[in-house]
């Protein structure tokens, strides 16, 4: 169950950080749009600046016409210096919303890797103590094994004692046999009657 996680996780965090990129790349360029706007706007400030310097030399050489068309310059380029000004002031709100929407998107992306690790660190937990329980069974079966063989000897030896036991008892009985013979041969009584006097 945790390798699904694990699995999903990644694969979460894959997407997440593609969409990331996508916003991220759309900031900049926003980014970059609005430092051309403003640097248009900069540029032509600083055109509609000479054409009224061109325009006012020209009114004091007397050149009223050249003057006139300097100024409609100048009056041109200020148009267009408000222009990339406005251009740049309304892109200013989207690019902070954008950036506090990339901020959340990272710290969120953040949140889901350390959450990824954090089961990582559960699933390697877990799999140790697994390790562990599995080593502490093969030790108690291996002990089991050792006092089942150490109990198998122990009755193989107390047969085999058993047994010498049993073939003393038969030496015995030989024993008694053949001194029952050797009294009948010395003309002694008959064991029915040994037996009968006893």
């Amino acid at each position: 169950m945790l390798d699904q996680l694990v699995r999903d996780y990644t694969n979460s965090i894959a997407d997440a950080e593609s969409a990331i990129a996508e916003t991220i790349g759309n900031l900049r360029l926003l980014e970059r749009d609005h430092e051309e706007d403003v640097q248009a706007a900069n540029e032509w400030g600083n055109k509609a600046l000479a054409a009224s310097r061109k325009a006012d030399e020209m009114r004091g050489a007397g050149n009223t016409a050249d003057a006139d068309k300097f100024d409609n310059l100048a009056k041109i380029a200020l148009q267009r210096q408000i222009s990339a000004e406005r251009e740049a002031t309304s892109a200013e709100p989207q690019i902070a919303a954008q950036t506090e929407i990339v901020d959340k998107l990272k710290s969120g992306l953040n949140g889901m890797k350390d959450k990824l690790n954090e089961l990582k660190n559960k699933r390697s937990e877990l799999l140790a103590r697994a390790k562990v329980a599995e080593a502490q069974t093969k030790v108690q079966d291996a002990v089991r094994r050792q006092e089942a063989l150490a109990q198998g000897k122990a009755e193989l030896a107390a047969s085999s004692l058993d047994a010498q036991f049993e073939s003393l008892e038969d030496l015995g009985e030989l024993t008694e046999v053949e001194a029952r013979l050797a009294e009948l041969k010395a003309g002694g009584t008959a064991p029915r009657q040994a037996l009968e006097g006893n």
